[in-house]
């Protein structure tokens, strides 16, 4: 897997490279590219009077084109001068890696387009919502930061087994949906599945929490006030139905809060409602606001039972500052506080996100458990006890000691030696011969092997995925050679060449064709084929030729009368031509 990379590239780590897919910009046909360029045509016309100021001016300092799809390449050069990078990626991805992107200020673009079919909204992620859509709001500083921001403590948030089942529901979704040939009852049968996962998803986790405010502001946001809005969401950005949509009385608007992380949405429907932030400054007050509520921040047990029910990589953070990365598996606690973890597996000890010598996952391979919090009887924790202190406690090199612990927790052994932090503070003490007991259970019996004891009182900070990332094998994602790769049938085929001859003679760079002839067999053989008829009608109208003008338009009356669903977006095709040409 090959891309073209820059400084902030180079700083990703492997785990999220793997995402990475070339653009194939060659795969592009001239039907994507008239799908592009309709799309950007009405929505830098009507953005530029409902949108935040920073979009049409973001869509200048990003170098985004309306005439043709953005090369990922030339585009990257250029966000790379607001400190921002973009990638091609697999369709949807984790949300956990879609997060971490952003954290290192790098935006991931799905390179699919929408089909025709799907012109004004598609639930998978494409090349318009992401390139179209994030990139030029991007270009505000004050917006770029919060977008970071949200990125690095979202990748903290703690999932549920249930968020991945509904992540693999979604873009199987996106995936047929976008495919050419799709059976209806399948789809059906994929949005069901979706919406009873939704029903059935239990108390919600961090991340299913922190989606909601992604989706609230940087897909569906507003900006101002309630009676006078401005759009700066991506999602609403690059949708032409639905950036008019939520613009009537039909959207309730709403002030933004925290509330929002308790919204709900539906990704297969037009949003009933919409939250509208004073400005970006308090997208970020919010933000911190909700980060508050986080395990990441607040620790103690609950933190610990939600890596033990998320059943994903996980780490703790203690006290001393030692960390422990594994998948939790049980907690035994007292009072409301945990005196007892279990990991199973692979598990790493790090201090400061760097991991501790000699306690990789190859040492620490069938899992980890310690006790933790005071001793039974003494009110002072051993991370605050000085050389003294242990010393009057035989807590020191060479004794054979017995600990009890608050709780019920008991550890017998002789101590080996300890580690220290950089403080000075004690965060492991190893044994030999030891024995870990919970009442009258034996929890831990060593035999040849030297047990670890994790020092500290409390668990400060929880979190999604390991301390250091060089710990663990995150490498599970194999890239797939599209998201809905399907055989051309032969008049797709057909019909692809007739828009590339049209896309030639606009550009110049072949004007030889019988624009009337095109016209004429497209009327025959593709009868319902509204797009290339548009376009025909801008090249007429922009040469003078009026009675052909007339003569495209006449047609294009007749397919909205066999397809009433398009009519509106022939109206607005027509006018948007028409507008441009009225001298200014």
């Amino acid at each position: 897997m090959s891309f073209e990379s820059n400084p902030i590239l180079d700083k990703l780590p492997e785990h999220l490279k793997q995402f990475i897919k070339p653009q194939d910009y060659e795969e592009y046909t001239a039907i994507n590219q008239a799908v592009w360029r309709y799309v950007m045509r009405k929505n830098v016309d009507y953005l530029s009077k409902v949108a935040h100021r920073s979009y049409v001016e973001g869509l200048r300092k990003t170098g985004i084109s309306i005439d043709r799809i953005p090369n990922m390449y030339g585009m990257n050069r250029i966000l790379q001068e607001i400190g921002w990078a973009a990638v091609a990626v697999d369709g949807f991805i984790p949300p956990a890696a879609f997060m971490e992107f952003q954290a290192y200020n790098v935006l991931v673009i799905a390179s699919d387009i929408r089909q025709l079919e799907h012109i004004e909204y598609t639930p998978a992620p494409d090349i318009i919502h992401e390139g179209a859509g994030h990139a030029p709001i991007i270009a505000n500083p004050e917006y770029a930061e919060y977008l970071r921001r949200f990125g690095e403590i979202g990748c903290k948030a703690i999932s549920s087994a249930k968020d991945f089942e509904l992540y693999e529901a979604v873009r199987h979704l996106s995936i047929i949906k976008e495919a050419s040939g799709t059976p209806k009852k399948d789809i059906e049968k994929a949005e069901k599945h979706i919406a009873k996962l939704q029903n059935n998803m239990g108390e919600p986790s961090e991340m299913a929490l922190i989606r909601n405010l992604h989706w609230w502001t940087v897909e569906y946001g507003l900006i101002g006030t309630v009676d006078d809005p401005k759009i700066y969401g991506a999602g609403l950005l690059s949708s032409i139905g639905e950036s008019a949509w939520c613009m009537t009385d039909k959207v309730r608007k709403i002030p933004y809060s925290i509330e929002a992380a308790h919204t709900s949405f539906d990704i297969t429907q037009p949003q009933p409602q919409l939250f509208v932030t004073p400005d970006f400054a308090f997208l970020s007050q919010v933000l911190e606001e909700f980060a508050n509520s986080m395990a990441v921040r607040k620790g103690g047990l609950s933190a610990l039972r939600k890596l033990i029910n998320s059943k994903e990589l996980g780490t703790i953070e203690l006290s001393t500052g030692l960390q422990v990365s594994g998948n939790f598996e049980n907690a035994i606690d007292f009072e409301g506080k945990p005196v007892f973890f279990q990991t199973k597996g692979p598990t790493a000890l790090a201090f400061r996100e760097k991991e501790l010598v000699g306690h990789s996952t190859q040492h620490h391979y069938d899992g980890f458990g310690s006790p933790m919090g005071k001793l039974k009887g003494i009110n002072l924790a051993i991370e605050a006890m000085s050389p003294r202190d242990l010393k009057a406690y035989n807590i020191f090199e060479g004794q054979t000691i017995t600990l009890e612990f608050e709780g019920g927790i008991t550890i017998s052994g002789e101590i080996v030696t300890g580690t220290r932090n950089l403080k000075g503070e004690i965060i492991l003490i190893t044994f030999r011969n030891c024995t870990v007991n919970h009442k009258q259970k034996i929890l831990f019996k060593s035999d040849e092997r030297l047990y670890n004891m994790a020092v500290g009182e409390h668990i400060v900070s929880a979190f999604n995925g390991p301390a250091d990332l060089q710990s663990f094998d995150l490498i599970d994602h194999e890239i797939t050679s599209t998201t809905s790769k399907t055989e051309i049938a032969p008049e797709k085929k057909k019909l692809e060449k007739y828009y590339q001859q049209v896309r030639e003679f606009r550009e110049g760079s072949n004007t030889t064709i019988s624009r009337h002839k095109v016209f004429e067999q497209l009327a025959v053989e593709f009868p319902g084929d509204w797009l290339l008829s548009i376009e025909l009608y801008e090249l007429a109208k922009t040469n003078g030729d009026l009675d052909f003008a007339m003569e495209i338009a006449s047609h294009l009356e007749i397919v909205k009368q066999n397809h009433p669903r398009f009519g509106h977006l022939i109206d607005d095709g027509l006018q948007l031509v028409d507008l441009q040409l009225i001298p200014k």
